[in-house]
This record gives C-alpha cells, structure tokens and sequence, in this order.
C-alpha cells in the first residue's frame, strides 16, 4: 500500500500553520524589531525618549553661543560706553514704584526687572549686556529671549497700548513717596519682523516721609524697546538723569537686530 500521497497534504497543512503564526507574530508586534527577530549578540537599538522628540509647542531656541554672538558692545554705541559697573542708584530711588491701574503697574515692573516676557524658565533671556555711558551717566541694558512668536507679538502689542491706558499716571514709592509718570510711544528703527517702543518719565513730584529729596527732584528718562526677529526678540532700557541718548537706543537697535539675524542663519538647536 503506498502512502505518499497522504503524507504531503498533512505536510502542506503544517506549512500553512507555521506561516499563519509567523504572520500573527508580525501583526502583533507592528512590525517592529523584536528580540527574536536580531542575531545573536546583536544590541537591540536604543529606544528614544519622548522628552527627546521635538516639540511642536515650544519653537527651536538660539544656543548660548549664538545668542551671546548677537549681544551688542559698547563699540556699538560710540566712544564712553563701556561694561558696566553696577546697577545705577536710580533704579532703586526712582524705578521701585507701584500703582493702581495693573498695565501702569507691570509698566513699572518691567522697567525695574527688565523681564518683560516674563519669569518663568522658558522666557528667560539667553543672554544679557549692561553697558554705563561713563559721560553722560545713561545706563543700557540688553537682552535677548527666545519664545513663540505669536507671544512676543502679544507682548509688543501690549506695548502699544500703554500711551492710551497708562499716558500719565501716579506711582507711589516707599514711605509713601509719590512720583508723576509719563508714558508715550516711540518709533524704533526698521528692524526685525515687528517692533515697539515707549519713551517713560518719571519724575519725583513729592517728598513722602523719610523720602530723599535728591530722588523727588530727579527726573528719569527710560527709553523701553523691543524687537521681534523670528522667534527671538531683543529688548533693552535705556535710562539717563540727564538728556536721553536717542543715538545710543537707535545704534543698539540697529545692531543687534542684524546681529540675532546673522546668528539665526547659522543654524539653531532643538532644546
């Protein structure tokens, strides 16, 4: 009796089963690389971390490197501007106010802080420069932040608003001292994707308890600009006692711009 003929559908039938599982562990696994399917001694490939994917909430930012590169020096700004030596004495005599109206308040805030997009980890500036006019007495200070463009833009529009909500206000100081507050806009230089600018006096205009009466006569200038490119910005303040430095303001606008330019097209990393 002759049973090949028997034996090879039973065979075929035992093919089609082991494919059929093979498929099924396939399926099961998405097609990814399992341990069974490496050779032996072969690593398996490392997995990647979510917090190491690109994020789509937050945009890529300027290393320190590029950022500090677009910092702007006291070459930039003429002849007697130099680095810093300290916080000017006004900052604190005269800046270190508060009022009632909240916009009139952050104004104050922003002026005394710098921070004018705010304090959390991801507004903090990438870089910074405090630069003195070692003549006129002006004190500059600068700094560059990475954020989302539609956020810096939130930021300049408020900006925009001030002259009509905050044009003349009345801020109160410690010990109860009074200052008279003046806010009107000004044109910065066509830099950058958008831009705003503010011109801030404030003037001591009484003696409350305990007040030095060198801080209720002095008048204080502060230019306040910033400048989106991207979505990086500049900002700075530039405060004087005496007569404001348009020229100075302008110069630092002018250069850092092209400087956070340049340092854009030559690449940017994912944090």
């Amino acid at each position: 009796m002759q049973h090949a003929p028997v034996a090879r559908p039973l065979l075929g039938a035992a093919l089609s089963a082991v494919l059929a599982l093979t498929a099924a562990a396939c399926a099961g696994t998405g097609g990814r690389d399992t341990d069974a399917d490496r050779p032996v001694g072969t690593a398996p490939p490392p997995a990647r971390s979510p917090a190491a994917l690109p994020s789509a909430a937050l945009p890529p930012v300027l290393t320190p490197g590029q950022a500090r590169a677009a910092l702007i020096t006291g070459g930039d700004l003429g002849e007697g501007w130099e680095p810093t030596r300290g916080a000017a004495t006004w900052r604190d005599e005269v800046l270190k106010a508060t009022a009632e109206r909240p916009d009139c308040r952050r104004l104050l805030d922003v002026l005394y802080t710098e921070d004018l997009f705010g304090t959390d980890a991801a507004t903090a500036p990438r870089a910074t420069a405090a630069l003195d006019d070692a003549d006129g007495g002006a004190q500059l200070h600068y700094r560059i932040t990475s954020y989302r463009a539609d956020d810096i833009d939130r930021t300049l529009a408020w900006l925009g608003t001030l002259p009509g909500t905050c044009g003349h206000f009345e801020a109160r100081a410690a010990r109860g001292a009074t200052r008279d507050v003046r806010v009107a806009a000004v044109t910065p230089p066509d830099a950058g994707d958008a831009r705003r600018g503010l011109r801030v006096t404030v003037r001591g205009a009484a003696t409350g308890p305990g007040d030095a009466g060198e801080a209720a006569d002095a008048v204080l200038t502060v230019d306040l600009v910033a400048v989106r490119v991207g979505d990086d910005a500049l900002s700075l303040t530039n405060g004087t006692l005496g007569e404001p430095a348009d020229d100075a303001t302008r110069a630092a606008v002018e250069a850092g711009a092209a400087r956070l330019t340049q340092a854009r097209r030559q690449g940017r990393a994912q944090v």
